[in-house]
């Protein structure tokens, strides 16, 4: 895709655009951060994500508002989305999915492997993550630290896109 793309969304008055997440973005990612997560990504994780040159990090914006975020570094061979927030009065409208969508056109390689780690509890997350093709292979125990809770260890690769685990790394019980 291109460096900015446009989505049409049935609930959006104004279409909603989607361009690389850049440093001039951040004091509004803050905000989005602090509203959406218990315990919110300081200012240093996001620059150091952005520096990363591996990395694709996006941004959904109507008109000059920021409304979603997606933070994704690539180690070997392997895509780790690290963060995807949708603003509370934009959540279950597309945008995680369009994001998700913009970033699988930038890696443009059917061979990617993708993996994230989401909260037990956030059923409306998995289920999202499922619709997409990534399978539970795993579980980090007391992952977050706001409350112990665990997380579910997610994987989207070829294997999982067919309904199997068999190029998934060291799966473990879920």
């Amino acid at each position: 895709m291109s460096e900015r793309s446009t989505i049409p969304t049935a609930e959006a008055p104004q279409p909603i655009q989607i361009r690389t997440l850049s440093y001039p973005d951040l004091p509004q990612v803050i905000a989005v951060e602090r509203r959406v997560f218990p315990t919110p990504w300081s200012l240093a994780m996001f620059v150091l994500e952005l520096s990363k040159e591996s990395g694709v990090c996006l941004a959904a914006f109507t008109e000059e508002r920021l409304v979603a975020y997606m933070i994704c570094s690539r180690y070997d061979t392997v895509w780790h989305i690290m963060n995807i927030a949708v603003d509370l009065e934009y959540q279950r409208r597309g945008l995680a999915t369009a994001l998700l969508a913009e970033l699988y056109a930038r890696v443009d390689d059917p061979r990617a492997r993708y993996t994230l780690e989401v909260r037990r509890s956030n059923a409306v997350a998995i289920h999202l993550y499922e619709r997409e093709g990534f399978r539970g292979a795993g579980m980090r125990r007391r992952y977050y630290q706001d409350n112990g809770e665990d997380a579910l260890v997610m994987w989207r690769t070829p294997a999982t896109l067919t309904g199997s685990l068999d190029d998934v790394p060291n799966p473990g019980p879920v």
